[in-house]
């Protein structure tokens, strides 16, 4: 049995617990008893039922994500074809992709939506990058709300055939451990854009 079944058995016999307790007290007439069972038994079978809808139609997730409801699980692997870089969805409907900062390996969601390429606290000491989180920052409108990040400067960046240089960044503890390819990085390519599920970046 693995561990969810046993969770599940857990739940059910800890449930019938609570209802035979709650009708043992109430000390009602036998008759009355079965049918008040009869009614929590047809509860339990529908709250199942809808459950089991839930679940087959991803309503319910036992995936965590990184702060922002992003997934935990290693992106496809992105492959290039002649001089572009293409990215294949993954299961969170997010374009990730490996990239090198300053020698670094870091994991990148590519956001459009961002104006600015973002680095976690994380990825930026493992870097190298000089900043100080108690120095004054920039305000910025996220989809979390307003945040406080830091400015700096990333030396290079690479991204399979996409190399970049001088790049300005920012960065803070609200990304938590998100970093993302913002349209400063995207503007900087020939094109960019999706094309049959796929990103594709062509420096």
């Amino acid at each position: 049995m693995s561990g969810d079944q046993a969770m599940s058995s857990l739940w059910y016999v800890l449930a019938l617990v609570l209802v035979g307790s709650a009708l043992l007290a109430r000390r009602v007439p036998m008759s009355g008893m079965l049918r008040m069972a009869m009614m929590w038994v047809v509860i339990f079978v529908a709250l199942l039922g809808l459950f089991k809808i839930g679940e087959k139609y991803g309503l319910f997730s036992s995936r965590t994500g990184q702060g922002s409801g992003l997934s935990s699980e290693a992106p496809p692997p992105a492959r290039v074809e002649g001089q572009a870089l293409r990215i294949p969805i993954a299961p969170d409907g997010h374009y990730w992709v490996e990239g090198i900062v300053n020698g670094t390996s870091a994991r990148f969601l590519i956001d459009s939506g961002a104006s600015v390429t973002a680095l976690s606290v994380t990825t930026a000491r493992a870097a190298g990058l000089n900043f100080d989180l108690n120095a004054p920052g920039v305000s910025m409108m996220t989809a979390n709300g307003k945040i406080d990040a830091k400015r700096s400067t990333i030396a290079t960046l690479a991204i399979g055939p996409i190399r970049a240089s001088d790049l300005d960044i920012v960065i803070s503890p609200a990304f938590g451990d998100v970093n993302v390819i913002g349209m400063n990085t995207l503007s900087r390519l020939k094109s960019w854009g999706v094309q049959n599920g796929e990103m594709v970046l062509t420096p």
